[in-house]
């Protein structure tokens, strides 16, 4: 069983399918957005730590869910437009997807059990949560979403992988 985050393939906000083996070689973060939410300030600290180290083979995927609260209400362009206006955000942000429930996405499966990835078991408790992958896509260690993008303990953690 491949314990890689290359095996799946993703939409991106135009419903065109990604395959996430694009990202091979790169050191991300993918995180569970939302645009209503107390921690949506969040996307512009994750942009300065994409900026941070993108030169040096990282990068961040966006992944907005409506999970918790109903706080991401929006869809489709509208998600783009509204992280791009409102938070500068370049970053990569995927068609809003299930990240807990009987109806998560097999990427949010394979993220949060550790029979699946061979490393962490977390669920997404908030929108926010992070998951950090190496430049293998092993899922190497998890951030709850209290953790700020400009926490030194996540720079530390990323600065390990590149």
């Amino acid at each position: 069983m491949e314990r890689s985050i290359h095996q799946f393939t993703v939409k991106n906000l135009a419903g065109k399918d990604v395959p996430l083996e694009k990202y091979k070689g790169k050191a991300l973060l993918i995180v569970n957005t939302a645009s209503k939410c107390g921690y949506t300030p969040q996307y512009a600290q994750l942009e300065k730590l994409r900026e941070k180290y993108k030169d040096k083979g990282f990068e961040i995927l966006g992944f907005p869910s409506n999970d918790f609260g109903g706080q991401e209400p929006l869809e489709g362009e509208a998600i783009q437009e509204f992280c791009e206006v409102n938070y500068g955000v370049t970053f990569p942000v995927f068609e809003k997807v299930h990240v807990k429930g009987s109806k998560v996405a097999p990427l949010f499966k394979f993220l949060s059990d550790k029979k699946l990835n061979g490393e962490v078991s977390s669920v997404p408790k908030w929108n926010f949560h992070k998951y950090l992958i190496d430049k293998e896509g092993r899922v190497v260690d998890f951030f709850y979403t209290i953790t700020n993008p400009d926490a030194p303990r996540l720079s530390r953690a990323i600065e390990k992988l590149l």
